[in-house]
C-alpha cells in the first residue's frame, strides 16, 4: 500500500482548473453534485472551495449500474439527495476515480431522471485509465498509472487520504 499526494493539493488544483470553467459568463449559477461516496467528499471540498451558494447534490447510482445483477439484490442503497432542479442548470458531476466510465454512465442516466440539465461538466479527483466506455473528464484533479493488480483507495471525509492498494 503507498500513498499519493497530498489530497488537499490536488483539491485545490482542481479548484483552480473549476475556478476558471465556471468564471464564464456563460455558465452562470453552477449546481455541484457528487457520486456516493468519494465523490460526494470531493464534491464537499469543491462546493466550499468554490462558493457555490446552493446545498451540493448527491447520486447513490445503485439501481443504475449495468452490473446490478451480478453483484446481487442487496447492495446498500442510500437516497440520492438534489435540493434543487437540474432543468437548464449547469451541472457538476464529481467523482472519485474514474477507470471504466461506467459509473459515470450510471451517473448520467439517474440525472436525466430527473430532468434536462443545460450542460454537464465531468470533474474527477484521479483519472487512471482504462475507459470501457467514451467518457472523458472535463476537470481532473491527477491522472495515475497502475498496475494491472492495484486499484485507488479514497478515504475520508476527514481528512481525504488517497493509497494505492493491491486487489490480490
Amino acid at each position: 500500500m503507498s500513498k499519493l499526494e497530498d489530497t488537499a493539493t490536488i483539491i485545490d488544483d482542481m479548484v483552480t482548473q473549476l475556478g476558471a470553467c465556471i468564471s464564464r459568463p456563460e455558465y452562470s449559477n453552477p449546481a455541484i453534485v457528487g457520486i456516493h461516496t468519494g465523490g460526494v467528499w470531493v464534491a464537499e471540498q469543491l462546493h466550499r472551495q468554490l462558493g457555490i451558494i446552493e446545498p451540493p447534490g448527491s447520486l447513490d447510482i445503485s439501481f443504475y449500474r449495468d452490473d446490478f445483477t451480478r453483484i446481487g439484490m442487496n447492495p446498500v442503497v442510500k437516497p440520492s439527495e438534489l435540493p434543487f432542479s437540474i432543468d437548464d442548470r449547469h451541472i457538476i458531476l464529481v467523482d472519485d476515480v474514474l477507470y471504466t466510465g461506467r459509473t459515470i454512465r450510471a451517473a448520467l442516466n439517474e440525472l436525466f431522471d430527473y430532468g434536462r440539465p443545460a450542460s454537464i461538466m465531468l470533474a474527477t479527483l484521479i483519472d487512471r485509465g482504462g475507459r470501457e466506455l467514451p467518457i472523458q473528464a472535463n476537470v481532473v484533479g491527477r491522472h495515475v498509472e497502475l498496475e494491472p493488480d492495484e486499484q485507488i483507495k479514497l478515504s475520508g471525509p476527514d481528512p481525504l487520504t488517497l493509497e494505492i492498494q493491491k486487489t490480490a
